[in-house]
C-alpha cells in the first residue's frame, strides 16, 4: 500500500532539519519524496534495509570513496555525479563492469531542499548513464555548522570477466604508460568555481565514468591490460608514483606527450600549480606491453573519452621506484609525490 502523508516536502524552499533523519514521518517524506523517487528502481522500491542482488559469475570487485568537495556544485559537474563517477572508476580500474552502487547522505541542517534535489537528479542520471542503478543506502542529519552541506559516501560492486588480471604491481620494464587524455581539468575547474576566478575560456571539470572506455579496451586486448589508474587526488604524478612503488619499478616520460589544454596550462601557471599534480575525475592511466600499445591506443582514441589520448613514457627498471620525466628542454627531473595537498577538498 502506497503510504500518504498530511504534508509534502517543500523542493522549492524548504531546508534539510534535524527531523529528516530522525527516523520518522519527516525521514520517510525525504526518501520517498526525494531520493526513491530521483533513484527510483526495483531495489529500493522493496524498501528493505539492504540490497538482494544477482551476480554473473568472475571475480567480485568493489570499491568505497567518500566525497567531500566544496563548492558543492562546480564547472562541469556537482558532487552528485562526482560520487557517482568516483566510484565507478575505481570498480573499472580492475577491469570490472560496475554493477550496482550504495550511496550514504550526510545532510548538514538547513541545506536547501531545492540544493539537495538538484544534486540527486544529477546523481540519478549519472548512474543510469552509467549502467549502474543505486539499489540502497541510508541518510542522516547532523547540526548546523556540524558539515559542508552534504558529504556523500559511495560504494560499487562490479564482476571482473575471466581472463582479465590488472593489478597496481603488474608493471613491468618495457612497458608503455598510456594516458587518456588531458590532465588538470578538473582541479582547475574547482579552483575557477571556489574562488570565483575568471579566465578568457571556461574550464570545465573532466568527471566522467570511464567504464565504457574500460570496457572497449578490455575487449580489445583482454591480456594486455596490466594496470588502471584513475589519476584523482595527487594528479597523475601521484598516480604514476603510486604504480611504480606497487611494482617495484621506475617510470620514465615525455613532458611534450603529456596532453594538457592551453587554458589549463595557463591557468596552472597563474595559480603557481604544477598540472602534474592536479587532480582530474575522467581520466585513466593504462600500463601494457610496449608491443600493445598503439593498438590500445587507437581504441582509446575511437571512444568519446579517449580523443585524446597518448602514449606519455615506459616503464624502467629502477631499484628506487622512481618516476623521472624528460622535460621539453631535454633534461630530466623527477616526478616526486606530493608533500601536502596543492587543492584540498577537490573530490
Amino acid at each position: 500500500m502506497k503510504k500518504t502523508y498530511t504534508s509534502r516536502l517543500n523542493l522549492s524552499t524548504g531546508k534539510v532539519d534535524l527531523s529528516h533523519g530522525g527516523g520518522g514521518r519527516a525521514m520517510a517524506q525525504l526518501i520517498d519524496e526525494l531520493f526513491i523517487k530521483h533513484f527510483d528502481n526495483d531495489w529500493l522500491r522493496q524498501r528493505n534495509d539492504q540490497a538482494l542482488l544477482s551476480l554473473p559469475a568472475g571475480r567480485l570487485a568493489i570499491s568505497t570513496d567518500g566525497h567531500v568537495i566544496s563548492p558543492l556544485f562546480f564547472p562541469g559537474g556537482d558532487i552528485g555525479s562526482l560520487a557517482v563517477h568516483g566510484t565507478v572508476n575505481d570498480v573499472a580500474m580492475s577491469g570490472a563492469q560496475p554493477l550496482y552502487l550504495a550511496a550514504g547522505f550526510i545532510l548538514e541542517e538547513g541545506l536547501p531542499l531545492a540544493d539537495l534535489e538538484r544534486i540527486v537528479i544529477s546523481m540519478a542520471a549519472a548512474a543510469q548513464s552509467a549502467g549502474t542503478p543505486i539499489v540502497t543506502g541510508d541518510t542522516k542529519v547532523v547540526e548546523r555548522g556540524k558539515g559542508d552541506g552534504v558529504f556523500i559516501t559511495t560504494t560499487g560492486v562490479g564482476i571482473v570477466p575471466e581472463g582479465v588480471n590488472i593489478a597496481g604491481h603488474r608493471a613491468q620494464p618495457g612497458c608503455a604508460v598510456l594516458l587518456s587524455g588531458t590532465i588538470g581539468d578538473h582541479g582547475v575547474a574547482i579552483m575557477a568555481g571556489r574562488e570565483n576566478l575568471q579566465f578568457a575560456t571556461r574550464i570545465l571539470s573532466d568527471s566522467a565514468a570511464l567504464n565504457g572506455l574500460v570496457a572497449a579496451m578490455v575487449a580489445a586486448a583482454p591480456a594486455d591490460i596490466f594496470c588502471l589508474r584513475d589519476p584523482t587526488r595527487g594528479g597523475l604524478a601521484t598516480a604514476l608514483n603510486e604504480l611504480a612503488q606497487q611494482s617495484g619499478v621506475g617510470m620514465l616520460i615525455d613532458e611534450t606527450q603529456i596532453p594538457i589544454r592551453p587554458d589549463v596550462q595557463a591557468a596552472c601557471e597563474i595559480l603557481g600549480l604544477d598540472p602534474l599534480y592536479v587532480a582530474n575525475e575522467g581520466k585513466l592511466v593504462c600500463i601494457c606491453p610496449a608491443a600493445a600499445a598503439e593498438r590500445l591506443l587507437a581504441v582509446m582514441r575511437e571512444h568519446p573519452l579517449g580523443r585524446d589520448a597518448a602514449i606519455i613514457g615506459e616503464v624502467v627498471a629502477d631499484a628506487h621506484g622512481f618516476v623521472q620525466m624528460r622535460t621539453a628542454f631535454g633534461g630530466k627531473r623527477i616526478v616526486d609525490w606530493p608533500v601536502g595537498e596543492q587543492l584540498p577538498r577537490i573530490c
